[in-house]
């Protein structure tokens, strides 16, 4: 299917578009702010167009149209104030759903944060972080699309082992490398068995397949 990465010039974004490259199952197009970023990208081979979250919701339907399914992978970082998280995480995450429903994408595969679904396990120094999260989801929940909801720990740059711990409610804080998100991403993608389901996720010792099949 021809995804639609939403993000793809964020930590995460990079490692899903680089995967997708090299994916013989889909095909994707790269959705970045800023035209030097899309330039870079199409040096590499990469479909990119120009949205900004922050902007219309009409350009977002626009970089979607002819997309089957919409990753979005973006996050305003850690640097930026709780006025951003709200328009980027919240707002910018609801308008792309919106937009990948008028554009006539059937698959949605939000990254969001462990835990985000459980207010009494946030973490009380960015809770305004973990609440922009979690009413993403429940809009997505409540959406038309076919949606997966990935809820990774402390995101590391380390690379990646493929191997995981899933459970769509896990009793253990954890982290996992970026890489290892982007691989359960793309899993996600095909496996029914993550169909309208949210799941947390860190590093453990099953293969990523594996373990969304045993979700």
């Amino acid at each position: 299917m021809k995804v639609l990465v939403v993000g793809a010039n964020g930590q995460i974004g990079k490692h899903i578009v680089k995967q997708l490259q090299n994916n013989d199952q889909h095909t994707v197009r790269a959705m970045v702010r800023k035209e030097e970023q899309a330039e870079e990208l199409k040096k590499s081979g990469v479909d990119a167009v120009i949205a900004n979250l922050e902007g219309s919701k009409n350009s977002i339907i626009k970089a979607a149209k002819g997309c089957e399914a919409v990753v979005f992978t973006a996050g305003s970082g850690g640097g930026t104030g709780p006025d951003k998280t709200l328009l980027v995480d919240l707002d910018g995450a609801v308008k792309t759903i919106e937009a990948a429903e008028e554009a006539g994408a059937e698959r949605f595969v939000i990254v969001s944060a462990l835990q985000a679904n459980n207010r009494q396990n946030w973490n009380e120094k960015i809770r305004h972080y973990y609440a922009a999260k979690h009413y993403a989801d429940r809009m997505l929940e409540t959406s038309n699309m076919n949606y997966t909801i990935v809820r990774p720990g402390g995101l590391l740059n380390g690379e990646g082992t493929g191997k995981v711990n899933v459970a769509e409610n896990l009793n253990e804080r954890g982290s996992v490398p970026r890489e290892d998100v982007a691989k359960t991403v793309i899993a996600s993608l095909a496996e029914e068995n993550t169909f309208k389901r949210g799941f947390d996720l860190i590093s453990g010792d099953t293969a990523v397949a594996d373990a969304l099949k045993n979700l």
